[in-house]
């Protein structure tokens, strides 16, 4: 048991690492072809951050636990709403300027509606619930149309503070884009047969531990830069990367993973779909209605301590199912 713990956290080490290596790679490469810094932030340190849902959801899905795969996507996004917007609003109060993420923040919450419809078959349409590869098509043409609107809405936007982007040789940068593959690839491994065999040793539901655990060790990435944003008071970079994560892990990451391996889905994580539709929704009230664009810190209390309730809640209702 303590050597799986071990292993757990050890991937987890190995997930953020692979992050990120694969992020100052991408990031030095980008700025070698003049790629504006604003599109490396929301693009391929979104997408960077995101890498580890991906890597250990589509490892999941081949080991035929898709259950632990879509729990890992959907509690990922509610710890980055909750958790990880909360305390960086602690940090310090959230202001939002840039019109792309005005944006990102309402399409995170279609992004949950969206896959609410296409995982429900059995009660829109009567037939078993799954993610097939026509739903993860649907999935990734959204996720299409959305890059081209952030690809049309950068070139109007200026850039922000690119002294943390290192430009390094191509040489050395594809070798950190290989080496960061290679730690997520190693992580997710360790990350995912641990898991599984801790939350059998432990009679934990899968729903459990993927709404957990492995939500908050993969969004470990997320987690660090929005403090590191929240510190330095950048607080459009704070949101960019946890929006455009949670965007990315709908979109992109499931609809990556559906259309390799179409995925069983249990009607179970309707309720965790649903708190992360109400907890993107809390959002939209606090930034454009009680004060636009500004999360003030007793408001990022109240997402900060939703989180804790909803682990409570979640433990119950999963246990509770087991009896």
């Amino acid at each position: 048991m303590y050597l799986e713990l071990c292993l757990l956290l050890v991937g987890f080490g190995l997930l953020i690492k692979g992050a990120y290596f694969l992020v100052q790679g991408a990031s030095s490469i980008a700025k070698t072809f003049n790629i504006s810094t604003v599109a490396i932030g929301l693009t391929v340190v979104a997408f960077g951050t995101s890498t580890p849902e991906l890597i250990v959801s589509l490892y999941a899905s081949f080991k035929g636990r898709d259950e632990l795969a879509f729990a890992n996507i959907i509690g990922s996004n509610i710890f980055n709403i909750l958790f990880v917007l909360g305390l960086a609003g602690l940090i310090h109060p959230l202001i939002i300027q840039r019109n792309t993420i005005r944006f990102e923040i309402p399409l995170s919450l279609m992004a949950a509606t969206i896959l609410y419809i296409l995982v429900n078959d059995q009660i829109l349409w009567g037939r078993a619930d799954l993610l097939g590869r026509w739903d993860a098509l649907i999935l990734l043409a959204t996720f299409s149309l959305f890059m081209m609107y952030l690809y049309r809405a950068l070139k109007s936007t200026a850039d922000y503070d690119e002294s943390h982007i290192k430009v390094q040789s191509p040489a050395v940068a594809t070798g950190n884009i290989l080496l960061g593959l290679a730690l997520l690839t190693g992580g997710s491994i360790i990350v995912v047969d641990n898991a599984i065999i801790l939350s059998g040793h432990f009679a934990l539901p899968q729903r459990f531990v993927g709404v957990t655990f492995l939500a908050v060790g993969t969004s470990l990435p997320e987690l660090t830069t929005a403090i590191m944003a929240a510190y330095r008071k950048n607080t459009d970079m704070a949101f960019g990367n946890v929006i455009g994560s949670n965007i990315f892990n709908i979109f992109f990451t499931l609809g990556a993973t559906g259309l390799v391996h179409p995925m069983k889905y249990n009607e179970i994580l309707n309720s965790d779909i649903e708190i992360l539709g109400l907890a993107t929704l809390l959002l939209v009230v606090f930034m454009f209605v009680i004060q636009r664009r500004k999360l003030h810190r007793w408001e990022a209390f109240i997402l900060f301590g939703g989180y804790f309730a909803y682990v409570i809640y979640n433990f119950r209702e999963s246990f509770n199912a087991l009896v």
